[in-house]
């Protein structure tokens, strides 16, 4: 009933439209066709069964009878395997098939599992885009290079590589700038540290046209068997390995110990070895030292470096030799380098600048008076005529 009646009036209803009604935004699904479809389907799906099914036969047929296995138990699909098909709210096919099912139930199975793969990689392919960038896709049928050695391919091995070399600089730079004492403490918190430096230490130098250790291993060879040759900052001992069999005696000191060549100790603040510094205001060289020869190759590390020498100096034996290797780009003033060195109680003999990358010198210990602890503190100050060692990236 209208809201209103009046004798004699009468509203009309509005016309509605047919614009309206043939515009509507909600989008109706064609029952009749999804019916169809989804018929169309299990026949195509059924005629594939029956192809699959006659084509297995066949091959049987070819390969002759076969032997029969023990089933143990287990029920296996006949020609009576069932293939149950849903559909869900969002269109998807449910199928089931009992184990061990018949040539249908595995190539259901089989096109289910190229249905989800083909999901996963649509999905990692939207995955792969980020902020409007585009990744290539490695093709398929083109298989990585493997390095046999490590199983890493050439550039998973690059990758390593690189980040090698940056831990390698990374260490070098704490090592070069700061108190050796922190070394220390870096190296007792994660001994690994010690071996990946001189990892990426070996490294650096194979591009190098000689290394002063190996220059060293050769020189001393001429030396008379039992010489007691101290090498401080040894790194892995190869100056003793190298000079073992020659019947020479080489006391290896760095920041760990290996168990068998190392002695662990902070060579820029004691070396565990018997010595002396002169005890009174006369000149003198101290007693009680059993070392020949000091080798410091490359090892003068740390802003104390200055003690090492000190160090040198004490464990030596009158007259005995102070070998150093030092990389050539580190000096700000060789001379001032010298002057440093021989303020502590050496004498320069020989100088070697000939090769690009390193310098050679060797002095001789001489005898000194002693000194107060404020006066070895302005000698040990002046460790800048070094500056730390910067390796190029790899």
């Amino acid at each position: 009933m209208a809201l209103f009646e009046v004798p004699g009036w009468s509203v009309p209803t509005a016309p509605v439209s047919k614009l309206a009604q043939s515009t509507s935004k909600k989008r109706k699904r064609p029952v009749a066709q999804d019916a169809d479809k989804m018929q169309s389907v299990e026949v195509n799906l059924d005629k594939l069964m029956q192809k699959l099914a006659s084509v297995g036969k066949h091959q049987e047929d070819k390969q002759g009878p076969k032997k029969k296995k023990k089933n143990h138990g287990k029920t296996t699909g006949g020609p009576d395997a069932k293939v149950e098909h849903a559909t869900s709210n969002k269109g998807k096919e449910k199928v089931s098939s009992p184990p061990g099912g018949s040539i249908k139930g595995s190539a259901v199975k089989q096109t289910m599992k190229g249905e989800s793969g083909l999901r996963k990689k649509i999905k990692q392919k939207k995955s792969l885009k980020h902020d409007g960038g585009k990744f290539e896709q490695q093709p398929q049928n083109v298989s990585p290079t493997t390095d046999e050695v490590s199983g890493l391919t050439s550039l998973q091995k690059g990758m390593k590589e690189s980040l090698d070399g940056a831990r390698f600089r990374w260490i070098n730079e704490l090592l070069y700038k700061s108190d050796s004492s922190e070394a220390v403490r870096m190296m007792k918190e994660d001994p690994a540290v010690f071996h990946d430096y001189h990892s990426g230490f070996r490294h650096q130098v194979q591009s190098w046209p000689s290394n002063p250790v190996s220059h060293y291993i050769s020189q001393l060879s001429s030396y008379p068997q039992n010489t007691i040759i101290a090498d401080l900052g040894c790194g892995d001992a190869t100056l003793a390995r190298g000079l073992h069999p020659k019947k020479l005696k080489v006391l290896s000191f760095d920041l760990i110990s290996d168990g068998a060549y190392i002695v662990a100790a902070d060579i820029c603040s004691h070396v565990p070895l018997p010595g002396s510094e002169p005890s009174s205001s006369l000149i003198s060289e101290g007693e009680a030292q059993v070392v020949d020869v000091v080798v410091c190759a490359l090892s003068l590390m740390g802003t104390n470096w200055p003690v090492c020498i000190r160090e040198a100096w004490r464990v030596l034996k009158p007259g005995g030799e102070l070998k150093i290797a030092e990389v050539a780009s580190r000096f700000t003033d060789v001379d001032e380098f010298v002057s440093l060195i021989s303020s502590i109680g050496f004498k320069m003999r020989a100088k070697d600048d000939h090769n690009s990358h390193f310098t050679l010198f060797e002095f001789k210990k001489i005898a000194r008076t002693s000194r107060t602890d404020k006066e070895w503190s302005k000698v040990m100050s002046n460790g800048g005529v070094l500056k730390p060692c910067e390796y190029k990236r790899r």
